[in-house]
């Protein structure tokens, strides 16, 4: 088995010419996969179900690998059961009448309201450190950015006046955000009162810097979103992306159409998007009740 997806691995980057990155990412997952394999005695690849393979799957679930890692290990397996019945070294491909399996298909995390208030306090005070982090926060809540859109972040992109930040996401494309008047006070503060002191190169257009004046990178963000979230006695696991599935998930529970959340997260497609809907079961409950006959 090992030697098929040695085979494999080199049509992959010298026919097919794909990069030393994917190469490898397809490598790790189809070596686990054989490990698996092996550990159960299967003689071949030729002897595989469809069982096993949902096993496997299932078993890096339950390891705590997250619901893209476990499609893309699957997809590995496609490709590489395609090309093995292609050169004529696999009779029957057992992964063509698969489908993605929804057994990991997870919802985002979310926030109660109630959670964002002790989240948003976790950072009180007047300290420049407090003013910042606080500051953060509320941004990442009251806008839905992602975390590298937030580092990215320059003060040439805040409009005051009009209500609005412009942020570059994905594929670089430019998106207009709106933000609420809390946020857009405590931005003042912030750049009244924290910045300028730790800010000294004139270059440096990044909203949120370090006492040192450099920008904050993502990998600080999410700490320091971890850090907070710990300090307001939150039990799940926070990140800078929980704020945005909850700036978009409780946007759909106050009534905004899924179309302008669409655009207000970035998204290219609306169905990733609708995600959100299955989050929102109090919302579905209660227009259940408003207008069902029997409810």
């Amino acid at each position: 088995m090992q030697s098929l997806v040695d085979q494999f691995l080199d049509y992959i980057s010298l026919e097919r010419g794909l990069s030393p990155n994917t190469r490898c990412a397809y490598e790790q997952d189809l070596r686990a996969f054989v490990r698996h394999l092996e550990a159960k005695k299967t003689a071949s690849l030729n002897s595989v179900t469809r069982k096993q393979v949902l096993d496997f799957l299932l078993a890096q679930k339950a390891r705590g690998l997250s619901a893209n890692s476990v499609s893309r290990m699957f997809v590995s397996i496609r490709v590489l059961f395609r090309y093995l019945q292609q050169e004529g070294l696999l009779g029957q491909n057992i992964t063509e009448a698969m489908d993605s399996p929804r057994l990991w298909k997870i919802l985002p995390d979310t926030l109660s309201p109630r959670e964002v208030d002790r989240l948003l306090a976790s950072s009180p005070g007047d300290k420049p450190a407090s003013v910042r982090n606080r500051t953060i926060l509320e941004t990442f809540y009251a806008t839905g950015l992602r975390v590298s859109e937030l580092a990215e972040l320059t003060i040439d992109n805040l409009h005051f006046d009009a209500g609005y930040l412009r942020c570059i996401g994905k594929g670089r494309k430019e998106r207009i955000v709106p933000f609420s008047a809390g946020a857009a006070n405590l931005l003042r503060q912030y750049l009244e009162t924290v910045r300028p002191g730790w800010a000294k190169d004139s270059g440096v257009r990044c909203v949120f810097v370090t006492r040192t004046g450099r920008p904050l990178s993502r990998k600080t963000l999410w700490k320091m979103v971890k850090a907070h979230a710990l300090k307001a006695g939150i039990a799940k696991s926070v990140s800078p992306h929980t704020l945005r599935h909850s700036f978009a998930s409780h946007l759909l529970a106050n009534g905004a159409p899924l179309r302008v959340i669409q655009e207000m997260l970035g998204h290219a497609d609306i169905a990733t998007t609708q995600i959100y809907t299955h989050v929102d079961s109090a919302r579905l409950k209660s227009v259940h009740e408003q207008f069902h006959p029997r409810a």
